[in-house]
């Protein structure tokens, strides 16, 4: 059961809340959004206002988190976080087999492209999911959790499931300068999952916000976003 609420049509499946915000071009392009909280709406508007009703953007919330953005498990990497339970491979499956077709009623018209966006762990998963589904044909990795411990050997050692032909990857300027070990890795290892999707041919943009982790973080999405509607 689902019905209409903020300009979206909502529904749940396996406890995921989403929301579909359909477009109105002939030819469906279609955004899925990880979201943490309720960033979603506000980042479907901030694409709205710079134009961009050209594609249906997809946001599931009611997420677990440090599970199912996880892809494998992990001790916490500071004294106030959580542990991490790898739950991504499961996650995708949901992802995958029940809410893409269920969202996909939506959509006008047949399917062009799918894009997977997120920001932080989401932005993680965005990239790990081309390794281990075909789904999606664009990425963005915003703020993404790219210095995941033994993410970026993963990426060296693995071939992709579903080669992306664009991949959009951002970080705050400020991220990097932190004390936690893991954490002030996150721009080396950005850069080096980025110049490792140029080496493999796919379009590639890369980008320096300011400001921290926290500066901005729906408008940094739409950002992400516009750009993969752009090229």
């Amino acid at each position: 059961m689902g019905g209409e609420k903020n300009g979206g049509w909502q529904f749940s499946i396996c406890d995921k809340r989403v929301t579909v915000y359909s477009g109105d071009a002939p030819q469906g392009h279609v955004v899925y959004l990880n979201t943490a909280g309720q960033e979603g709406e506000a980042v479907c508007k901030l694409l709205r206002d710079m134009g961009r009703r050209d594609f249906t953007l997809v946001t599931v919330g009611g997420l677990t988190w440090y599970c199912d953005m996880a892809p494998w498990d992990m001790p916490p990497v500071s004294a106030d976080a959580l542990p991490f339970r790898g739950g991504a491979d499961d996650y995708l499956r949901i992802l995958e087999e029940e809410i893409v077709p269920a969202a996909e009623k939506f959509v006008p018209g047949p399917i062009a492209w799918r894009g997977l966006a997120g920001y932080s762990l989401a932005g993680l998963f965005a990239v790990y999911s081309s390794y281990r589904v075909r789904a999606f044909h664009r990425i963005a990795s915003i703020s993404g959790s790219l210095w995941y411990p033994r993410f970026r050997e993963y990426a060296l050692s693995h071939e992709m499931a579903g080669k992306p032909t664009h991949a959009y990857f951002s970080l705050g300027d400020r991220e990097d300068r932190t004390g936690n070990p893991y954490m002030k890795t996150v721009r080396e290892q950005t850069e080096a999952i980025a110049a490792l999707r140029r080496e493999q041919g796919i379009e590639v943009m890369y980008q320096l916000n300011p400001g921290n982790h926290f500066k901005n973080t729906a408008r940094r999405t739409a950002a992400g976003i516009a750009w993969m509607l752009a090229v």
